[in-house]
């Protein structure tokens, strides 16, 4: 027994110290929040306090301000100021859509309703986990709102045209059938957009990471709140006037119809040489992008940057650390072996540590010589110089202002051009390390570089890495996704077709634009799979329920653009539009993203209008 109480014992006090380690490693944590929370508020007010004083004084000159904190203050009054902006301008854009489709109050006063407890849903989880928005992660909101609203959209016209379909039916049997109806390819859109948003969480980026997360959260309380509080709040509405049977909208998905019908193998050919000739574009894709021009030309940080650029020597620190090869330290290891403590110190009193130093000799200055020259030639490099690390005696003898005590270490400090249009992060560090070991015969642990210029490089190597790399992956959970859904291997893959087809165009285009891939353009690929295979697995479903009817492919085709299609050239028009209020921003990549993302859905509509009902017209798959 007193085993037994003597077991019990010990993983107790285990369990409570690591419970103590926990509630320690949890307090700590807080503390540092809540102190980068009054060191971020003491320094906006220090920026405030300084540009107050510039304001006072600029009748005297032009005075700029820039720099690390002055940047980081204005960062995130871009983040607050892109919340207000999107959030007001989706909501104004959320109404006048609204309006121009479906002209009723009620299909404008629901998706508001919904919309608006999403969002404020979202924000509050946010806020409760502590969570917070980071300049990749601030148009979460747009993008949530813009998807919530293409799920209420399909409802409303599934609504409507179960009215035309069911004349008879009750208002609360046409609400059954229209949540049982669109519950299956809605749980799947929204699956699949997961997906594509839980691709950024394998990224190294903590602000991406944290996107990702906002939005696989944010999509499944989007998902939940459109089927519950969409269909109870119309339940306590009357029935809805039955909508008028022809409109625009329908003419122009009948017209694709019509096109698809009369010349499949003309689209999809016109398709295939759209595919090869900008697809060929993504080969150009650049990771590479200047700091700087993630600013408008008006704003200070744009305008403080290039002054420091231009006039005082460069904005961003590049480091070239040299150390000793390994025979330097295999001679001091054995020296120090066969000299006493004593022996050594009467050396370097008597002689000084020459002998002892790896910089201090003809062979290693020329080398260090060879670099400076190699560096100077640079022309985005500025403010060069070397600085050898000796010991405290040969600092004291000869150059005390440049030594420090590691000894035996080259530092070669400089300062890029941030804003030259010559400038190639990678391309220069990679010269630079080619040049030490190739040219000059060094070691490759003995060359290090470091400093915020490689932090940034880093950044964008690792996101390329860990996005444009996956999108394989992302493409293949997709497709299992829809031979689960379709229970069709067949089916499956011809609708992954339009999907590769938008992101590879508007890939492409980034290249043969010369738009970088950068903070935000990054996530363009796995968010544009993610968005517009929606509209493919809804076209689709919508196949597989009307096909049976007559077994008639061209009536089936025209059935659904005369239906879902409309559902969901409502819902990319949404987006589409949706994602311009971006343009507004005043963050460069904010502004591409929206733009881009935009146009991508455009490509997706065409894909799904076009390029996939031709495919199936040819091709002809069995639907059981």
């Amino acid at each position: 027994m007193s085993r037994l109480l003597i077991g019990d014992a010990e993983p107790s006090k285990t369990k409570m110290q690591e419970q103590g380690n926990d509630d320690e490693a949890a307090e700590l944590t807080e503390q540092i929040r809540l102190k980068n929370k009054e060191l971020t508020r003491i320094r906006e007010v220090d920026i405030r306090d300084i540009r107050a004083i510039i304001d006072d004084h600029r009748q005297h000159g032009q005075f700029y301000l820039g720099g690390l904190p002055m940047i980081t203050v204005d960062m995130i009054n871009f983040i607050k100021n892109d919340l207000l902006v999107f959030g007001t301008g989706v909501l104004v854009f959320l109404i006048l859509i609204l309006t121009l489709f479906f002209r009723k109050l009620v299909w404008v006063t629901l998706p508001l309703l919904v919309c608006a407890s999403t969002g404020l849903l979202t924000i509050g989880f946010l806020g409760m986990a502590g969570w917070t928005v980071t300049v990749i992660s601030s148009n979460f909101l747009s993008i949530l709102l813009i998807i919530t609203l293409s799920l209420t959209i399909h409802l409303i016209v599934r609504y409507r045209d179960l009215q035309v379909e069911m004349p008879g039916a009750t208002h609360h049997e046409l609400i059954r059938s229209t949540v049982q109806s669109m519950a299956r390819p809605c749980f799947y859109t929204i699956l699949t957009t997961i997906v594509a948003f839980a691709s950024l969480v394998v990224s190294e980026i903590r602000p991406v990471i944290d996107f990702g997360w906002i939005m696989v959260v944010g999509l499944v309380l989007a998902f939940c709140v459109a089927f519950t509080l969409m269909p109870a709040l119309l339940s306590l509405l009357g029935k809805v006037e039955i909508p008028p049977l022809r409109d625009i909208t329908r003419r122009i998905t009948l017209g694709l119809a019509w096109l698809v019908e009369r010349f499949p193998k003309t689209v999809i050919f016109t398709g295939l040489m759209l595919l090869i000739t900008i697809g060929s574009g993504i080969l150009l894709l650049k990771v590479e992008n200047r700091f700087i021009n993630n600013f408008k030309t008006h704003t200070e940080i744009y305008q403080g940057m290039w002054v420091i650029d231009k006039k005082l020597g460069g904005t961003m620190p590049l480091d070239v650390i040299v150390d000793p090869d390994q025979a330097f330290y295999d001679v001091q290891k054995e020296l120090a072996e066969q000299t006493s403590e004593l022996d050594l110190l009467f050396l370097e009193e008597e002689t000084g540590t020459a002998k002892m130093s790896y910089w201090l000799n003809p062979q290693t200055l020329e080398k260090g010589k060879q670099i400076q020259q190699f560096l100077d030639a640079n022309p985005v490099i500025l403010n060069r110089h070397v600085r050898p690390t000796l010991t405290e005696n040969i600092e004291g003898q000869l150059v005390e202002p440049y030594l420090s005590d590691d000894a035996n270490q080259a530092r070669f400090t400089m300062r890029i051009i941030e804003s030259d249009p010559q400038l190639n992060r990678k391309e220069l560090m990679s010269g630079i390390h080619d040049y030490l070991v190739n040219d000059l015969g060094l070691e490759e642990q003995q060359v290090n570089l470091t400093g915020m210029m490689v932090l940034y490089n880093n950044m964008l190597q690792s996101l390329f890495r860990s996005q444009i790399l996956t999108i394989g992956a992302v493409f293949a959970a997709i497709f299992l996704m829809f031979v689960i859904l379709f229970r069709n291997l067949q089916l499956a893959a011809i609708a992954i077709v339009p999907n590769m087809f938008s992101a590879v165009i508007i890939l492409g285009l980034m290249g043969l634009f010369g738009i970088p891939l950068d903070m935000m353009t990054i996530t363009i690929a796995a968010i544009t799979i993610g968005i517009s295979v929606d509209d493919t697995i809804h076209y689709i479903h919508r196949l597989q329920m009307e096909y049976p009817k007559d077994r008639d492919y061209v009536a089936t085709i025209q059935r659904c653009h005369g239906g879902i299609g409309k559902a969901m050239y409502y819902t990319s028009m949404a987006i589409i539009f949706g994602f311009a209020i971006l343009a507004f921003s005043n963050f460069i990549p904010t502004i591409n993203f929206g733009l881009l993302t935009g146009f991508a859905m455009f490509v997706a509509l065409v894909g799904d209008l076009l390029l996939l009902p031709a495919i199936v017209l040819l091709t002809r798959p069995r639907i059981a």
